[in-house]
């Protein structure tokens, strides 16, 4: 196992990374998979128990949503004390975040289909591979959603297209930013990338801040500061909202 900083959901010790995956065993649910991390301690939370909750809440908040901001929609789900620094579900925010902002931009598609399908999708996608695969999911959660507005299937011609080049494009600009992972930064960068790809490709405009700051650089001891395009020097956010409780509401 190679040491890592991050924080244990059930105790917060710094995680550890295997090379290879090792059969774990959930600390919630006790489904044993095979995995690349769990904490120093040994506790191993799976990706269903890690994101189910902050998942949940990123629908309820984009259904109620009026903005046309993707970064305001993503910023108002990542404030909810369910949704971690780093986890799986970033991989559904995203595209829930880019698909609420589209539909209030005048996109026409159901809005609660759109985003029941990205959950699904989004929820599949692993936590961890952008480190393992090479291929952060926030840049495939904009592929995610780009297939899920178009209607693309692996037999689609335009729509392939654009689902495939949608990602291709978040990605390349979150490797550019470099490592270690920041789910924060990689979802601010996706949606950046999104922006203008949406507008240029898909002829639908969202509306975006003129500078994106976040404010969650004290609890990523992983955090890049002045090395990422979205540092600040005084957070807004109180890092006191994360706890263990809505983790042991699962069971």
């Amino acid at each position: 196992m190679i040491a890592g900083e991050g924080a244990c959901l059930v105790c917060g010790q710094p995680l550890e990374y295997a090379t290879h995956p090792v059969e774990m065993e959930c600390f919630f649910c006790h489904q044993k998979v095979q995995s690349y991390a769990r904490c120093a301690k040994g506790h191993f939370i799976c990706d269903k128990c890690h994101a189910q909750l902050g998942s949940n809440s990123a629908l309820s908040i984009c259904l109620r949503s009026a903005s046309k901001n993707p970064v305001g929609i993503l910023q108002e789900m990542m404030a909810d004390p369910h949704v971690h620094m780093h986890g799986p579900e970033h991989h559904v925010m995203v595209g829930c975040a880019l698909i609420t902002a589209a539909h209030n931009a005048g996109a026409s598609f159901d809005l609660r289909m759109a985003l029941l399908e990205m959950n699904a999708r989004g929820g599949n996608y692993p936590g961890g591979a952008c480190g393992f695969w090479g291929c952060c999911g926030a840049a495939v959660s904009v592929g995610m959603a780009i297939s899920i507005m178009t209607g693309a299937t692996p037999l689609s011609g335009k729509a392939w297209g654009l689902a495939n080049s949608g990602t291709a494009q978040a990605l390349k600009a979150i490797g550019a930013i470099g490592g270690p992972r920041c789910c924060k930064r990689n979802s601010f960068t996706a949606i950046r990338e999104a922006a203008p790809f949406f507008a240029g490709r898909l002829g639908i405009r969202l509306e975006m801040p003129e500078k994106i700051a976040c404010a969650y650089s004290p609890e990523n001891q992983q955090c890049l500061r002045k090395a990422c395009p979205y540092y600040q020097e005084q957070p807004l956010r109180n890092s006191s909202a994360f706890a263990l409780k809505p983790m042991n509401a699962l069971h």
